[in-house]
């Protein structure tokens, strides 16, 4: 059973896996899911609305998908065991293009509440957002030492008004 929460409720737990394994980001593109791991990104205010902000490489098959989609999720793994930092380790380091990594990982996709795009049904928190702006990174307008050391191919960055949060 699913219990609505405020998106805020678990924002230091979703900051310290951001930087400890990372979170799930779901989508979905007409009859094609796909999962990747994220490291960077967060949820802030924007426009007087909750946001989560997804940056994903150019290059990855997700920056795919989303751009031909207006939405997607977010599966957080709270206080992951050993299986799920095994999962998000292989989700980390491997394309979409190449298999179904929920199968592959016998994950469970979960049809969202509110969005056409699943959730992971292994992980207890959820966010389903709906995109309302994106912006692509600059590289002439971005800090020359953060280019040279983070930057082999440029982000988007999706912004996701947090449409449902909660966990299951």
């Amino acid at each position: 059973m699913a219990n609505d929460i405020k998106y805020d409720t678990f924002i230091q737990e979703v900051t310290h896996q951001l930087g400890h394994g990372g979170l799930f980001l779901n989508t979905k593109a007409g009859d094609t899911v796909n999962t990747m791991v994220i490291g960077w990104g967060g949820i802030t205010i924007f426009w007087g609305k909750p946001i989560f902000i997804a940056p994903v490489r150019q290059s990855r098959y997700t920056h795919e998908l989303l751009e031909k989609s207006s939405e997607f999720s977010v599966s957080v793994p709270l206080k992951p065991d050993e299986n799920m930092k095994k999962t998000l380790a292989f989700c980390g380091s491997k394309s979409g293009r190449d298999m179904d990594k929920f199968r592959k990982c016998n994950i469970t996709p979960v049809g969202g509440r509110s969005i056409d795009v699943p959730i992971i049904g292994e992980c207890p928190l959820h966010y389903e957002c709906k995109i309302i702006y994106k912006t692509d990174i600059v590289p002439n307008t971005l800090d020359k030492t953060i280019d040279d050391k983070w930057y082999p191919d440029y982000h988007t960055l999706y912004f996701g008004e947090i449409l449902n949060c909660y966990t299951i």
